[in-house]
């Protein structure tokens, strides 16, 4: 047996305290950017106590959207939303779609509350025996008593109650109206948004009184809730005309309105069974021009349903009681157009694009995991048959056409996620047929960023190269699009819709797998540029800006995702280095996530309560008591994720992929973790922060089955040219002075002893090899 060749002077390993220090350090250093007030979040600015109201309206419009305003039909919404702030209303609540009684109750409660199926019997049975009804939501069936000349009473209030204890979001029906004094409604649906949990509603007129007595009506108590009638129509024509009637009705309380008095007027619920966005408009003190927005969303121009009942609140200078509602106050925020045409065009715009990207997606995401299953499955007998034993005899190779067309494919399939977030770029939601224009956009840019890869000689002279391309181009989109505002991810097919709810800004679960993905195994394969001792400060330094661009409330904002990122960061830099993962270095990576994540928390917890990421919004929460109602949500968004998403089958079918195919013998993955050690430990740190940040973020194995539609193709891409390199049994290749100073020769026909990484199996540097 030869000697084993020393080790070079640049190979041997650093103590790991000094490592995980500096490692340490660059990401203290990112995480303490997140203090710096330039990256807070979006400037908004909620009234002062000057601007605080004598009474607050509340107008609610079931079905109003923007493109129903217009300054002809509607010349009163006009004028309204001219004179002061607007946004678009994401109206959700604890049941899809919002009908007008769960709008209602969601309004009233200042919390997600569901009141399908109470009182509204002989609607649903009308709805079955007419397949045109099934589309459109049961209209508002509400028993309402008038036991004096002054209030009402709703007889199926404790039904609702009940109803809401099965839900879990803590919510309280009536919760508005317990928080101030006096409340008065106006129409039926104003009656369920102001009945107290009792039942009882305070002052109650069916319809607005006329001239005096609607003026009176209106400053009977300092909060008033009118309902100004619902906009269902199935036509346009129809639509108008309800538009037109809401619009006249809104007239005669903006005459009837009390003298400094605040104005809100909103779309509160859907009139069918498509989720759309609504209109909100808030006029009175402080709110003249600008944008609506709310720490529920932290992004200009839109607001939620539960933030109403906090605002009205808040301009009463009441207090919010918080562990009842789930909302915040609305504030104003900078960015509206001059013309308010080009405002209401934008808002009407983002409805449209919200509702095709719902639609597109849930066949998008079917499509990938069925595309890239095909794949695995295809490549399974061309492993096989790459893989060559010791002996002179073995399986035939498989014709470099085919290998070189599934190598094609497995590199489109890696970028289909990429080419999707970009093909927001492209309006394809406002043409006629929107999911086969959003397909032929999105394979035309796969395509494209196909060819650009396999065109460059990296893809073709390393082994690595394509997944160091198709990870630096995952990370490279995902972080431009968190610079520049999140804007393709915000009501895209790869990204978060406004109809849901969730979220409005910064990174998305499905943008959060691919972010994921990208950086880590960028920094796996960038290791091999920097000499071996310094592979864990680069993993670190690149991990570093990763969790910034996550983290930062202006950026990302998900804390919780920068923390997974944290704990996938320092796992990939402590097993980098290759060999065994010692107990030393493992303490020492758990030590720097553990510093790191606490950091991030007080950060993050310091921060203002409209600008608080979601760890820190949970950390204020634990401390008040009121984080049941989060970790039940968190619990049933999971459950639902596991067993709805299509990503979530891509996960669990890659997992079996890799497991049972590629780390057998003949499955490639082994040997080529055996020879690029950082590709292991970027794949193992994938793993960990995927699964993290999809359960803090709700979203169980959708994080992991978007970081494995980027990974998996390409690590098996990189297992074929392992195997395949490996049978080139007597090629001799001239090598560079630096390469050849890496391998020690041997002159017996033993095989070969490789002092780092054997270069022989890379396409770029082979070697001579002897077979046994």
């Amino acid at each position: 047996m030869l000697p084993r060749p020393p080790l070079r002077r640049s190979a041997r390993r650093p103590a790991p305290r000094r490592v995980f220090g500096m490692a340490l350090g660059l990401t203290l250093l990112a995480l303490l950017g997140l203090a710096l007030p330039g990256l807070s979040g979006p400037a908004a600015a909620a009234p002062t106590e000057d601007d605080e109201a004598d009474y607050v309206v509340i107008a609610g419009a079931a079905g109003l959207r923007w493109d129903d305003i217009d300054a002809d039909r509607t010349p009163n919404l006009w004028r309204l939303a001219e004179r002061g702030s607007i946004g678009s209303l994401s109206t959700r609540s604890a049941h899809v779609p919002t009908c007008p009684g769960d709008g209602w109750l969601t309004l009233g409660a200042g919390n997600y509350a569901d009141r399908t199926g109470v009182g509204d019997e002989p609607a649903d049975e009308a709805r079955q025996q007419d397949p045109d009804l099934a589309e459109q939501c049961p209209k508002l069936n509400v028993p309402i008593e008038q036991p004096d000349a002054f209030g009402a009473f709703l007889p199926d209030q404790e039904a609702v109650v009940e109803r809401q204890r099965e839900l879990p979001y803590g919510t309280v029906p009536g919760a508005l109206a317990e928080s101030v004094r006096c409340t008065a409604a106006v129409g039926e649906g104003a009656a369920v948004a102001a009945a107290r949990s009792f039942g009882r509603v305070d002052r109650y007129h069916p319809k607005l009184p006329a001239a005096a007595d609607a003026r009176k009506a209106l400053s009977e108590c300092l909060l008033s809730i009118v309902d100004l009638g619902a906009i269902d129509g199935r036509t346009p024509s129809a639509r108008l005309k309800q538009a037109a009637a809401v619009d006249r009705l809104l007239g005669q309380v903006l005459a009837a309105r009390p003298k400094n008095s605040t104005l809100l007027v909103a779309g509160v619920a859907d009139t069918d069974r498509s989720s759309r966005l609504h209109a909100v408009i808030a006029d009175g003190p402080g709110w003249q021009g600008g944008y609506l927005t709310s720490a529920t969303t932290s992004r200009a121009g839109y607001l939620q349903l539960v933030d109403l009942a906090p605002t009205a609140l808040d301009l009463l200078g009441r207090e919010q009681p918080k562990k009842i509602m789930a909302g915040h106050p609305a504030a104003l925020a900078d960015g509206r157009p001059a013309d308010l045409g080009q405002a209401t065009a934008a808002g009407a715009d983002a409805d449209r694009r919200a509702a095709a990207a719902r639609n597109v997606s849930a066949w998008f995401f079917w499509l990938l995991a069925l595309v890239q299953i095909a794949l695995f499955a295809a490549v399974v007998p061309l492993l096989r048959r790459s893989y060559r034993h010791a002996g002179p005899t073995g399986p035939t190779p498989p014709p470099q056409r085919l290998v070189s067309l599934l190598e094609v494919l497995l590199t489109g399939a890696s970028l289909a996620l990429p080419a999707a977030l970009i093909a927001g770029i492209v309006p394809w939601w406002r043409f006629g047929r929107r999911g086969l224009i959003f397909g032929l956009v999105t394979a035309g840019i796969t395509l494209l960023l196909t060819f650009v890869t396999v065109r460059l000689p990296l893809f073709r002279t390393r082994t690595l190269g394509p997944v160091g391309m198709v990870a630096a181009i995952a990370a490279t989109v995902v972080g431009a699009d968190l610079i520049t505002g999140a804007r393709l991810q915000l009501n895209g097919v790869a990204g978060y819709s406004a109809l849901e709810g969730t979220r409005y800004s910064g990174i998305g679960m499905v943008g959060m797998g691919v972010f994921f993905a990208g950086v880590l195994l960028t920094a796996g394969t960038l290791c091999y540029l920097v000499p071996h001792r310094n592979r864990p400060l680069l993993v670190s330094a690149i991990g570093a800006a990763g969790v910034l661009l996550v983290g930062t409330p202006a950026l990302g904002a998900d804390a919780g995702g920068a923390v997974a990122l944290t704990a996938g960061v320092c796992l990939t830099a402590a097993l980098c280095p290759g060999g065994f993962l010692k107990f030393r270095r493992l303490a020492w990576a758990v030590a720097a996530g553990a510093v790191v994540t606490v950091v991030f928390a007080l950060v993050d917890v310091r921060q203002p309560v409209e600008q608080q990421g979601s760890l820190g919004r949970f950390l204020t929460q634990l401390s008040d008591g009121t984080s049941g109602p989060t970790l039940s949500r968190l619990g049933g968004a999971n459950r639902v994720a596991l067993v709805t998403s299509p990503l979530t089958v891509l996960a669990l079918v890659s997992a079996v992929f890799l497991w049972v195919v590629l780390m057998r013998p003949w499955g490639g993955l082994k040997r080529l973790y055996g020879i690029y050690p950082p590709i292991r430990a970027a794949v193992a740190g994938t793993i960990l922060a995927s699964i993290v940040g999809g359960l803090l973020g709700g979203a169980a194995l959708n994080v992991a089955g978007a970081a494995a539609a980027i990974a998996v193709p390409v690590l098996t891409l990189g297992a074929m040219r392992v195997l395949g390199h490996a049978a080139d049994r007597t090629r001799v290749v001239e090598e560079p002075a630096a390469e050849r100073a890496r391998v020690v020769e041997e002159p017996s026909p033993a095989p070969v002893r490789v002092a780092e990484e054997p270069a022989a199996v890379s396409a770029d540097t082979p070697k001579t090899v002897s077979a046994t």
